[in-house]
């Protein structure tokens, strides 16, 4: 049996769940799952200004506070924090451990950014999953483009003898299924066995989103939020697991919390496909193995397919987004006031948007149409305006609106302390699927 935990569910959370996870209790493996989409593009901007950039730097500095532990405990710790740049964070990774000899493998290979041009030509259109439309009718507008790569690879790091181990774009559920692959010795048809790695990556990888974090069920009765523990996996080499976490820590593992996070962003559940496998969650069976223990089994896998997955990220326009607090009384009229003088004013500018939309925080935000009639009392409500457009000069025209409603509109205005809102540029995302032999993982290993 090794012990697999997980210390990050996303970059932002929390800065100290990894240290307590190493230094709570047993482990064999830390991993830290950093990236999303979005984060991809922002990582290519970075590394386009700096090319001392384009990482993680939280990766760093929690390496840097943990090394001790990690190192004397002999942790290894598998990472996806390389974003767009994984050679330029392992170097910054052996600064921050300040001890020779420390062997870290850096999976590359995932970054086809520089390939796109050659990819269409050749006739490989990495159509839009969701449209169908070729990628060439946005490749001027491209920011990032990165294939997922799954725990195979990671499992190759891991058999260099690597304690640490780097990577850029891997699916979330790798960063677990790769040390099981490497552990257990698990060939590439096992279907069953990766399919239950592939869960068991699924369940932890929003970290303590599965330990009573964000649950619906019961949620005022889990105990000490404030020091919530974070999921670890207890895994067999029959692919047979445990979802638990440390002894005194809080929040709870119970059946339901987990039940929740297994639908996270689950499309069909008989096929969650992944580099690795498809895996069937129609075939999990659950049982409560004690306090904060839930056991998994009984899963079942099918063969991978011959693509790889690709997130390919590109500009889409600009947008911003304002907000102004109107008090009691009759607050929601208020808002509903201003919300209608600002679109009159936005039509006789003959401004004209790709959409613009109204959301009124305290009365309909969070259920939309679906959210009944506030009480004529309500003591304040937001109004919260957001329009896009493909030009910048209409949306910075849009941002200069918002302010004189303090004055010039209905009363008791307040909570616009920030002034005009921003102008950001929207990144929109473009999943495509690419031939699994047009890209191969890179796997480098240095020493400190």
């Amino acid at each position: 049996m090794i012990r697999i935990a997980n210390g990050q569910g996303f970059w932002g959370d929390s800065l100290e769940a990894p240290l307590k996870q190493i230094r709570r209790g047993p482990l064999d493996y830390l991993t830290l799952d950093y990236l999303a989409e979005i984060t991809m593009s922002i990582l290519q901007k970075q590394f386009a200004r700096d090319p001392r950039a384009g990482y993680a730097r939280d990766f760093v500095d929690m390496v840097g506070r943990g090394a001790r532990d990690i190192i004397d405990r002999r942790i290894r710790v598998v990472a996806n924090a390389g974003g767009v740049n994984p050679e330029g964070c392992r170097g910054a990774v052996g600064k921050a451990l300040a001890r020779p000899g420390i062997k870290i493998a850096v999976v590359a290979g995932d970054n086809i950014l520089d390939r796109l041009d050659d990819l269409i030509a050749r006739g490989i259109q990495l159509k839009n999953l969701d449209t169908g439309a070729p990628l060439e009718s946005v490749r001027p507008r491209v920011q990032s483009a990165n294939v997922y790569f799954g725990g195979a690879a990671i499992a190759d790091a891991l058999a260099t003898g690597a304690q640490i181990v780097i990577t850029g774009r891997t699916t979330d559920t790798g960063l677990v299924l790769g040390p099981m692959i490497h552990e257990f010795k698990w060939k590439p048809d096992e279907w069953d066995k990766l399919a239950a790695g592939t869960i068991a990556g699924h369940t932890v990888e929003c970290g303590a989103q599965c330990t009573g974090g964000n649950c619906q069920v019961d949620w005022q009765s889990i105990p000490n939020f404030a020091d919530i523990g974070y999921p670890i996996v207890e895994a067999d080499p029959d692919g047979s697991f445990v979802i638990t976490k440390h002894a005194g820590t809080g929040g709870r593992i119970t059946l339901a919390s987990i039940k929740e996070q297994l639908l996270y962003e689950l499309g069909d559940p008989h096929e969650y496909i992944t580099p690795d496998c498809i895996a069937d969650f129609t075939s999990i069976q659950l049982r409560q193995d004690g306090e904060d223990r839930v056991r998994f089994c009984g899963i079942r896998g099918r063969p991978a397919t011959d693509m790889y997955k690709v997130s390919i990220s590109y500009s889409a326009g600009f947008k911003a987004v304002g907000t102004l607090m109107y008090s009691w009384p009759d607050a929601y009229a208020k808002a509903q006031a201003s919300d209608r003088i600002l679109r009159e004013r936005l039509d006789r500018l003959g401004l004209r948007f790709d959409a613009i939309r109204t959301e009124f925080g305290g009365v309909n935000a969070c259920h939309g149409p679906l959210a009944a009639e506030p009480a004529a009392d309500i003591s304040e409500v937001i109004l919260r305006v957001g329009a896009r457009s493909q030009d910048r000069s209409v949306i910075e025209r849009f941002t200069k609106e918002i302010a004189p409603l303090a004055l010039n509109g209905p009363p008791t205005v307040t909570g616009f302390g920030a002034g005009r809102p921003k102008v950001e540029e929207i990144v929109a995302y473009w999943p495509a699927l690419l031939p699994k032999t047009e890209a191969a993982p890179r796997i480098s290993v240095e020493e400190t």
